[in-house]
């Protein structure tokens, strides 16, 4: 007992006494467990690089060589998982998302984004994209596919990927949503609106009734979505497949029918569309960019989602292009005349698309049906297939070829009829005009030209921790097996740790007393300036208020939108006093980057 009448321990003998556990579970005693900041800053990286909270205490685990070793239990890293989670949203969901914009603008500058706030101060609208996504819509933004099929349903804002920059593209693609259809005619009078395959393949699936186990229905009707080159051939194909199964009074189809401009292959190759219709390639965008989001994501969480796929998206990108400048493209047909052009001018991808109309133009018959000067008119067709019969038109001065398929009109690059004539003429080189740019390996060389000859970007710059990291990383994989050379490392570990900490503390002192000083100094002026500051404050304060909601760089208080009520959770019946209230339209508050001459909302 000490003075103070409270007993203390003065000696712990452990001869003839038992161990509190097995030596196997000390581990999991509370004082063996810590969780560092060096532990920390790993945990959020594992976390940044959308990794889930199992899958990096797994990866760790493993890193440490068990879990024994790790120095943490599972229930303590899912615990510090949350905290983190919760820490990257403590002032509010929306904003948090609202400072990673201002954030993004003060690293980018060519970062743009408007977010939209009810009458409440509460989230209503976000838009955003950056440098990168501009020039991309630059190069690509021709042909658009709106798809709203995955969205952040804590508060079930839809996320839609949609055009930017004032540039109109030429074709769009969206589901049949007649609010859509009726924006697209007010915004975008001059585009072409399509309707996604993949989109009406689904919801024909659910119309189908008892034709869901008719092979040969679900075969027509996929034929006259994907496959019809002429509208003579559609019409034929469609009317018997509706005599045939009568569906006549099917008000479904009807529909579909009176919108078979904005879907049908046959009635859509006057716009270009990239050939998303007749090759399949818009297919779910959902599916496409991968999201993980779930009933519960965050819009925190999400736009790290987004932003990971994009990163995901660009470094594939970066493979693709390294592909295409160092190899070249293999083709079982030998590399000679329009085919070895292609494959010196061509994306690997675009070629093989290319590869594949020169196979069947070695297969067709032409036949000339007349001459007026230098244009001359042919009928090409494959022997086996006389329904792919079309005409051809060649201008010899010129080499000018067109063809009424109309498959470059579509798609951007020649089809098997054209590349008959050409080869029949002795043209060795695909024509200027047929090659468009977005389908070369240099779409996007002046964009790198120009970033080469910009400043390093500081987002770009490696942190120094991570460079030595890995440094000392590959040092201890090279050590690992020999004695001395762990105890090399080991002792160079505890001079180096007495050395930094003794300097840290110096500093520490030394910015502390600078502060201290600074301080005492300034506090006479503190109060000076405070009373010439307080008249001039209220003088300019509302113009100032309403300049900085446009050009701050510090994010406003934006509250979070209402959470949606989510399926499997009972709704409470409204009481009496809980009457519907008549909806009235509130102008909406817009904070953002500068607005550009195209306002976004």
């Amino acid at each position: 007992m000490n003075e103070d009448g409270l007993f203390e321990v003065v000696q712990h003998v452990l001869v003839h006494n038992h161990e509190l556990t097995r030596k196997q579970w000390h581990y999991l005693h509370r004082y063996e467990r810590e969780m560092t900041e060096e532990k920390g800053q790993v945990i959020e990286n594992l976390q940044k690089s959308g990794l889930s909270a199992m899958d990096s205490y797994r990866a760790m685990c493993n890193k440490a060589g068990g879990e024994e070793n790790l120095g943490h239990t599972k229930k303590d890293h899912l615990n510090y998982w949350t905290r983190l989670k919760m820490k990257n949203i403590e002032g509010g969901d929306a904003q948090a998302v609202s400072e990673i914009m201002y954030q993004e603008l003060a690293n980018d500058p060519e970062f743009f984004f408007r977010f939209r706030l009810n009458k409440e101060g509460k989230l209503r609208a976000l838009f955003w994209r950056d440098s990168m996504m501009r020039e991309d819509y630059s190069i690509y933004g021709d042909v658009v596919v709106f798809d709203t099929t995955y969205r952040t349903n804590r508060y079930n804002l839809m996320c839609a990927p949609i055009s930017m920059g004032g540039k109109c593209p030429i074709s769009i693609f969206t589901d049949q949503d007649q609010a859509m259809c009726s924006a697209i005619q007010k915004v975008f009078p001059e585009v072409r609106h399509r309707l996604c395959i993949w989109h009406l393949e689904q919801k024909a699936i659910t119309r189908f009734g008892s034709l869901k186990r008719d092979k040969d229905f679900k075969r027509t009707f996929s034929y006259c979505l994907k496959r019809c080159v002429t509208e003579v051939e559609f019409e034929a194909v469609w009317n018997s497949m509706i005599e045939k199964y009568n569906l006549q009074e099917d008000s479904w189809f009807q529909r579909i029918y009176n919108l078979k401009e904005k879907w049908c292959p046959a009635l859509s190759k006057d716009f270009f569309s990239a050939g998303i219709l007749s090759s399949q390639r818009s297919e779910s965008t959902n599916h496409a960019i991968g999201f993980r989001a779930n009933r519960s994501t965050s819009l925190t969480e999400f736009y790290s989602i987004f932003k990971a796929c994009i990163q995901r998206w660009r470094s594939t990108e970066k493979h693709d292009e390294f592909s295409c400048s160092k190899s070249t493209a293999a083709s079982a047909i030998p590399l000679s005349g329009l085919l070895k052009h292609a494959s010196e001018i061509y994306t690997l991808s675009l070629f093989t698309d290319f590869e594949e109309e020169f196979g069947y133009s070695i297969a067709t018959a032409t036949k000339l049906l007349w001459q007026n000067g230098s244009t001359l008119f042919y009928l090409v067709a494959i022997e086996s297939e006389p329904w792919s019969q079309q005409k051809v038109t060649f201008e010899s001065d010129s080499n000018q070829v067109k063809c009424t398929c109309k498959n470059f009109e579509a798609s951007g690059w020649l089809c098997y009829h054209c590349i008959r004539i050409l080869h029949l003429h002795s043209v060795m080189r695909i024509p200027d005009q047929y090659i468009k740019k977005r389908w070369t390996k240099f779409a996007k060389s002046s964009i790198w030209e120009r970033r080469d000859n910009e400043e390093p970007e500081q987002h770009q710059y490696t942190p120094w921790r991570q460079t030595m990291a890995r440094k000392f990383y590959n040092l201890i994989l090279k050590s690992q097996f020999n004695e001395e050379a762990r105890t090399l490392i080991e002792d160079s570990y505890v001079v180096s740790l007495s050395l930094v900490e003794e300097l840290l503390t110096t500093i520490n002192n030394t910015t502390e007393a600078e502060t201290n000083q600074a301080t005492e100094v300034e506090t006479n002026k503190d109060t000076e300036a405070e009373t010439n500051q307080a008249t001039e404050a209220e003088t300019n304060q509302a113009t100032e208020a309403e300049t900085n909601q446009a050009t701050s760089t510090e994010a406003p208080l934006i509250l979070d939108p209402k959470c949606t009520t989510t399926k499997g959770r009972n709704k409470r019946p409204r009481g009496p006093l809980e009457k519907k209230r008549k909806k009235t339209t509130v102008p909406p508050l817009e904070f953002g980057a500068i607005t550009p001459n195209l306002r976004l909302f």
